[in-house]
């Protein structure tokens, strides 16, 4: 399901005030903009830009990707509808009022690379980032020395484990997402005692991770592994 419907249920059925995660990969400029306008004369007020990965790397590798624009271009364009102008420049006869969120990756193996756009994504209209995956709070700690001139809060990304499998993915294809040595021989001994002990050690590693970057970020985002969401809730429990 889209994310705009997928938002606008969420808000109507439930009450959650929604961030919808807007990918630059599947619409083009117009597209796109038609989304946001449209999402926005709906009611939603957070979007989380994010440039996309390639069709290829998912399970429809058949699909054509777009990218008229990537997520620096797409947070300037919605920025600018935030001032009341169109990509053209035109006046819009009222401004949207949209929180900008982008994405960013601390343990980016081109941390120059990395600084460089992020400093174009706060220049471009950026107003908070949410990280990839956090597993290594000295990892985060070292680049949040370095961003903070930019000066807007950052919300640190937590994933809890189920698996020894999920952990070595996330090690080692997937781009970006550092996973200490430590965290994947603490997953494999749970593994040995079964899937109930590596899911149960995988929740511990998220809670340790929680409390530990609570104190460093302004936010905290845990995700629900493939949609369980019981496994996202048992990281705030008492």
């Amino acid at each position: 399901m889209g994310v705009l419907p997928s938002a606008l249920l969420i808000e109507r059925e439930v009450g959650i005030e929604t961030v919808i995660h807007y990918c630059c990969r599947d619409r083009n400029l117009l597209g796109m903009l038609s989304d946001i306008i449209g999402a926005h004369a709906a009611g939603l007020r957070n979007i989380l830009i994010i440039t996309g990965d390639p069709p290829k790397m998912g399970p429809y590798p058949e699909a054509t990707a777009v990218f008229d624009i990537d997520s620096i271009g797409l947070t300037n364009l919605v920025y600018r509808l935030n001032q009341g102008l169109d990509p053209g420049n035109n006046p819009l006869g009222g401004a949207t009022q949209w929180a900008i969120g982008v994405g960013v990756n601390p343990g980016a193996v081109d941390q120059d690379r990395e600084l460089s756009r992020f400093a174009w994504k706060v220049d471009a209209g950026a107003e908070f980032a949410v990280t990839q995956p956090v597993f290594d709070v000295h990892q985060l700690e070292a680049f949040l020395q370095r961003v903070e001139q930019f000066k807007i809060p950052i919300v640190a990304g937590i994933w809890p484990l189920i698996s020894l499998r999920n952990a070595e993915f996330l090690a080692n294809e997937v781009p970006g997402v550092s996973v200490p040595e430590e965290v994947l021989q603490r997953m494999k001994k749970a593994q040995e005692k079964g899937k109930d002990a590596a899911l149960a050690e995988g929740v511990a590693i998220a809670r340790e991770m929680f409390t530990k970057v609570k104190q460093l970020v302004q936010g905290v985002q845990v995700s629900a592994p493939f949609g369980r969401v019981e496994v996202a809730l048992q990281v705030f429990a008492p």
